[in-house]
């Protein structure tokens, strides 16, 4: 049995797997996801979605995100953090869905292609510099906290919203990339501890893609 945090991990009973074999698990876990993502973007009409009271989609978004995370950070059965994952997986990708709504094809392309270039090299610094990305891992919470803060005092209160909350939170992603893949590599090298950080990096991905996508749109 291990411990609940997933990366707080730091002995298993479980099997350790080869490093590729833990690496490529991470990596079509998330392929998995953004592909489910892609297929919701392609079949569910972003006007339904908008037609559903917000109240109501905001309570079953972060019902089944933290239902999801809850599952797969607590849980040492692949096959269960799996299924925790794809909870957190389809909410995010019906926001996927109403954000690549509003932009065109091309700005949607150069945005992928920017996550997935940042995506990989902070996962190289990451891997070179885990202790740094650790020290900076409460300025990075503490950061997110006013920043989601100050966004939604703007947006519900103020009714607007400022462009540096943007690049902001697109920063913080960056910084929670490189931790997450650090940490990763850090843990027993179990298949369950493999979904596990997939499911975390997913999150830090698309959260960063979204900003990314917002930043080119205004660009245009």
């Amino acid at each position: 049995m291990m411990e609940s945090n997933v990366f707080q991990r730091t002995t298993t009973t479980d099997a350790i797997i080869s490093d590729a074999k833990y690496n490529l698990t991470i990596g079509a876990v998330l392929l998995w996801g953004f592909l489910v993502n892609w297929i919701l973007v392609e079949t569910v009409d972003p006007e339904f979605l908008r037609s559903i009271n917000i109240w109501l989609f905001l309570g079953l978004y972060f019902g089944s995100v933290f239902y999801g995370v809850n599952l797969f950070s607590k849980s040492d059965d692949p096959v269960k953090s799996f299924i925790g994952y794809n909870f957190v997986v389809v909410p995010f990708g019906l926001v996927v869905n109403l954000v690549v709504s509003q932009y065109s094809t091309e700005i949607v392309i150069e945005a992928i292609q920017i996550t997935g270039g940042v995506t990989l090299i902070m996962m190289i610094l990451g891997s070179a510099y885990p202790a740094f990305f650790k020290k900076i891992s409460g300025a990075l919470a503490m950061a997110l906290l006013a920043v989601i803060i100050v966004e939604m005092f703007q947006i519900f209160i103020l009714g607007m919203h400022s462009n540096w909350i943007d690049w902001a939170v697109a920063a913080i992603f960056c910084g929670y990339i490189g931790y997450d893949w650090g940490r990763a590599n850090q843990i027993p090298k179990t298949l369950d501890n493999a979904v596990d950080s997939a499911a975390a990096l997913y999150m830090d991905i698309i959260n960063l893609f979204l900003r990314v996508l917002r930043i080119l749109g205004r660009r245009r």
